[in-house]
């Protein structure tokens, strides 16, 4: 699309324009940053942020006055950070954007999260997991207790994995409850509750509250302190099967980071199930895939899509043993490869292989 055509626009309909367009390409965030003379605008698609080009200050005007008025934000407030969200009508179902804001020396920048339910309500196959790990993976959602972790940055795809694997046990006899921060996307036959910080509605409160709901199956949107951790730790070792995310570089990383939290190693290492690591790496489009074609691995157009690449730890009774000695990580990472594990990193190399990825995007971003 040239890049001149949004510049022509005005404001509502630029909006209406980005947000189909969104959509149908697969794009994450959309970007406004005002520059002295002009506004730039940018995409993240499949993890990379991307120019779309330039929009005019009066334009930019309109559009900043129609995402307030969707969203419920403060119209006449611009020297504070301002946070709101609105949905709009794409093909066959509704999308919804989260709106942020902060002011800046030009202006206020506003990034606006696209969370469209075709992209993250999706199958473990659809997630392109190596068959090994989507296998494990449905098998540890079947046990009827323990904690399973999702580690990995912010847009590696984390959430999505876990909604893939709560879908594979919604209807089936277990009472499923989540508390996030916020509801992402919408899942039929699961009970869903958003944290409300300032009605001191936290991750740790909100988790013994659902405690008393009779859950079978508890889905913590993330463990960020030690009193969060242990609830989880407990409910886990008192029947419940129980999934969370922690941001960290590698599965191996959340054990020295829950013991660094203060969790006792006699309370965690029994409760763990396993930890997955993910990043999501671009994979290379058809064309480029044929024999002889001479794509290049820098270029955007060269890929076509993303798939999840993981690293799956297992808490084997080996394992468990390691954390209750208290164990370095490299001990536990040795113990592991005896037992079959393979980082993301030789996950990478695999994919490279079976041309899926290439290497510039594993090194991108894995460890």
């Amino acid at each position: 699309m040239p890049e001149n055509k949004w510049e022509q626009m005005d404001g509502t309909l630029l909006l209406k324009e980005l947000e189909q367009y969104s959509t149908k390409e697969g794009i994450s965030d959309i970007h406004f940053s005002p520059e002295k003379e002009f506004v730039r605008l940018e995409v993240r698609l499949h993890g990379v942020l991307q120019s779309l080009g330039h929009i005019t200050p009066a334009n930019y005007t309109q559009l900043v006055r129609r995402v307030k008025f969707a969203s419920k934000l403060k119209l006449n407030i611009e020297n504070i950070p301002q946070d709101g969200q609105y949905t709009f009508e794409a093909p066959g179902r509704t999308v919804n954007i989260r709106v942020a804001s902060i002011p800046t020396r030009f202006g206020e920048t506003f990034t606006l999260r696209l969370l469209d339910p075709q992209k993250g309500i999706v199958s473990l196959e659809i997630l392109g997991f190596p068959k090994e790990i989507h296998e494990s993976l449905a098998d540890l959602v079947q046990l009827p207790n323990g904690l399973i972790l999702v580690t990995g940055p912010t847009g590696s795809g984390k959430t999505t994995t876990l909604y893939a694997l709560l879908q594979t046990i919604i209807g089936k006899e277990r009472n499923i409850i989540t508390l996030e921060n916020p509801i992402e996307y919408e899942l039929p036959g699961i009970v869903q509750s958003q944290v409300d910080e300032e009605h001191d509605y936290t991750f740790s409160s909100g988790l013994r509250s659902i405690l008393r709901h009779d859950p079978d199956v508890i889905l913590v949107g993330e463990i960020r302190d030690l009193e969060t951790a242990q609830t989880a730790i407990d409910a886990a070792l008192t029947g419940h099967l129980v999934l969370s995310t922690l941001h960290t570089n590698s599965a191996i990383e959340a054990i020295p980071r829950l013991l660094s939290m203060g969790v006792s190693p006699y309370t965690f290492a029994p409760s763990m199930r396993a930890i997955l690591a993910q990043r999501l790496v671009r994979t290379v489009s058809d064309k480029c895939k044929e024999k002889g074609a001479n794509c290049d691995p820098l270029d955007h157009s060269t890929y076509k899509g993303q798939v999840a690449l993981p690293e799956l730890l297992i808490i084997t009774p080996e394992i468990r043993e390691n954390i209750l000695l208290n164990e370095t990580s490299m001990t536990i990472e040795e113990q592991a490869k005896r037992e079959g594990y393979r980082t993301m990193h030789e996950w990478g190399e695999i994919y490279v292989e079976q041309g899926i990825t290439s290497e510039t995007e594993v090194m991108r971003v894995s460890v």
